[in-house]
This record gives structure tokens, C-alpha cells and sequence, in this order.
């Protein structure tokens, strides 16, 4: 009798990725958590060159005017920075305190948006 292995028992993550927009048509996705390459390779595959890729970035020393305090174990994870060496990224959103320019970046992201509404 042959058991199957734990790992067949659990659905991959392209599968569930799958199963959430199968048959579901929106002018546009805006997917907020993607960890890995894995997943971003997913998307691109499945609806090409029409899929943008958005990274945001603040120096640690803006994160830490925020709050944040680093966790080891948390914060140097494969989850937390799985994309840190990805560089095929379309936009990249600096977010180091400076509302304008943070503004500029958002709405130079809208309006290509927009225009592919």
C-alpha cells in the first residue's frame, strides 16, 4: 500500500493562485502580498506582458521613524525578503518620508493605470 506524501496532500501555490482568478475578468489586479519569485513568475506567465510589478522601498532608517524594529527570525525570512534580489520589478515606489515625491511616484503609477482602462 503506498501512502501519499505529505506534500501531495497540499495544494502548490500556483494551483491556489489558479483557483482564485479562474474565470474572472477585472480591467485590473492589484495583488499586495507577493513574497517570492515563484509568485510573481506565476502571473507572468499566465497573463504576460500585461502584468506590472510594483516594489515599494523605504531606507531602514524611515522604517524606524515608523516603528519598526527589526526581528530576527521575521524580518530576514525568505517571506520578508524572498524578492530582495529580484530586479525585473516595472515600478519602484521609494517611500522614505518625503510626501512629494511619494505622491508623484503614486500618481505617475494612476495615470499608467488608468490608461490601460
Amino acid at each position: 500500500m503506498s501512502v501519499p506524501s505529505s506534500a501531495s496532500l497540499v495544494p502548490s501555490r500556483s494551483s491556489m493562485l489558479k483557483k482564485v482568478v479562474e474565470g474572472v475578468s477585472q480591467p485590473v489586479w492589484l495583488v499586495s502580498d507577493t513574497r517570492r519569485p515563484s509568485d510573481i513568475q506565476w502571473f507572468q506567465e499566465a497573463y504576460g506582458p500585461v502584468t506590472q510589478t510594483v516594489r515599494v522601498v523605504a531606507l531602514e532608517q524611515s522604517r524606524q521613524q515608523r516603528g519598526w524594529v527589526f526581528t530576527p527570525g521575521v524580518d530576514d525570512a525568505e517571506s520578508e525578503c524572498g524578492l530582495d534580489d529580484f530586479e525585473d520589478f516595472n515600478w519602484v515606489i521609494e517611500n522614505h518620508g518625503e510626501e512629494q515625491l511619494l505622491e508623484e511616484q503614486l500618481q505617475n503609477l494612476l495615470g499608467f493605470i488608468r490608461s490601460r482602462l
